[in-house]
């Protein structure tokens, strides 16, 4: 039978091995989840640029980004669940969603991603915020094309937003960016109201600033 010493030093080398391997797994998972921040971050820029293209490139190598955490944290579920792997997949799913409906494509769901509902639920409410830039600058551009469209596109995701009930612990703070976006949603509609009572009184002036038309002189 093996001694109480032969016993303590084969549990403690197994348990040194593992946590050599934890600490070697977290240590990847942050340098790779920075990464997924910085790309998805770029990528958002890209987006608001109108450099569609070059959004979906960053996006894509994001995507490998975070394929490699799953892979890296199989075998560590308690490392994959910590904060910080939530917070990139909730930047990642902020930009692509962005993109998604700045663009008018189909918004891609929580399993196209890989990430998991409070993750996903967060980078909705986050993306929305984001047409709120997209529609200003718009707005400077005179271009009302799409604004009320965006506009509803935002009041649908907090529709759907406040109907989660849940504990922060469940959801991650999603009540907080709820509210955040509501805050949001009621300064970009009064922008947008305003913007368009201007447009119509500006081309009520000019219809009226117009000289008659030839045929009408004689009238």
């Amino acid at each position: 039978m093996e001694n109480c010493s032969a016993q303590l030093a084969r549990f403690g080398e197994w348990a040194l091995n593992a946590f050599t391997d934890a600490h070697s797994a977290r240590e990847d998972a942050l340098r790779l989840s920075r990464e997924v921040i910085r790309t998805s971050a770029n990528s958002i820029r890209a987006t608001h640029r109108g450099d569609l293209d070059q959004a979906k490139a960053l996006l894509e190598g994001a995507s490998g980004l975070v394929a490699r955490i799953a892979e890296r944290l199989a075998d560590h579920p308690a490392i994959f669940h910590a904060g910080y792997v939530e917070d990139a997949h909730k930047e990642y799913v902020e930009a692509n969603a962005a993109l998604a409906l700045t663009g008018g494509a189909a918004l891609p769901g929580p399993e196209d991603l890989g990430v998991g509902a409070a993750s996903y639920m967060n980078g909705l409410a986050e993306a929305a915020s984001e047409l709120r830039r997209y529609i200003l600058d718009s707005l400077r551009r005179d271009d009302f094309s799409r604004c009320e469209d965006l506009l509803g596109i935002m009041d649908e995701v907090y529709a759907l937003l406040v109907t989660v009930d849940f504990p922060d612990a469940i959801t991650r703070g999603l009540r907080r960016n709820t509210d955040m976006l509501r805050g949001v949603l009621e300064r970009t509609r009064g922008d947008l109201t305003l913007a368009l009572r201007q447009r119509r009184l500006e081309e009520r002036l000019a219809r009226f600033q117009d000289p008659p038309a030839h045929g009408d002189e004689g009238s």
